[in-house]
């Protein structure tokens, strides 16, 4: 993992009201962390040109674009050898319905989250990774009945904010 320049409690702060609100203008984002504007955007630049900010986006309310089924899928490969798995990295990649990857330890080598209009769609998929060259084992499915909330943000004052970065 590579660092940046140090961070202290006020870059720490213009992450996390970042993070909650990337709309908000520079005169708001300078008052809540007790700045002025030119110092504020000066900051917030060096934090994107040193990558601690990576982009800005919408978050999607996906209920209102109709139904859609989520599923949390335990992955174990056949081989484990390095390439075996950059190769399945690298396919799963192109597969638009997987939104995240974790290489995780335990009794299975990947956790995937899919999303997928139904279950009919989201077992197309999997069909298709077994008989493509994915190197799958085997794989289990847990299929998210309810989600009481989803949280868009870290807890950066938590982990962060008291210690040196």
């Amino acid at each position: 993992m590579e660092l940046g320049p140090k961070l202290d409690r006020i870059d720490l702060n213009i992450l996390t009201k970042l993070q909650k609100s990337g709309r908000v203008t520079n005169v708001e984002l300078a008052d809540a962390v007790g700045l002025s504007p030119s110092p504020c955007l000066t900051r917030v630049k060096r934090l994107e040109k040193a990558g601690y900010i990576t982009g800005y986006g919408a978050q999607i309310n996906m209920r209102k674009l109709g139904e859609y089924l989520t599923v949390f899928t335990e992955v174990t490969l056949s081989e484990h050898r390095q390439g075996d798995f950059s190769r399945f990295e690298t396919r799963i990649q192109k597969i638009d319905e997987i939104i995240e990857c974790h290489t995780v330890s335990g009794g299975y080598d990947y956790l995937l989250k899919f999303v997928a209009r139904g279950v009919a769609h989201y077992q197309s998929i999997i069909e298709g990774m077994l008989e493509g060259e994915y190197g799958i084992e085997k794989y289990f499915s847990y299929v998210v009945l309810r989600s009481p909330f989803i949280k868009h943000h870290y807890p950066i004052q938590d982990l962060f904010g008291k210690q040196s970065l």
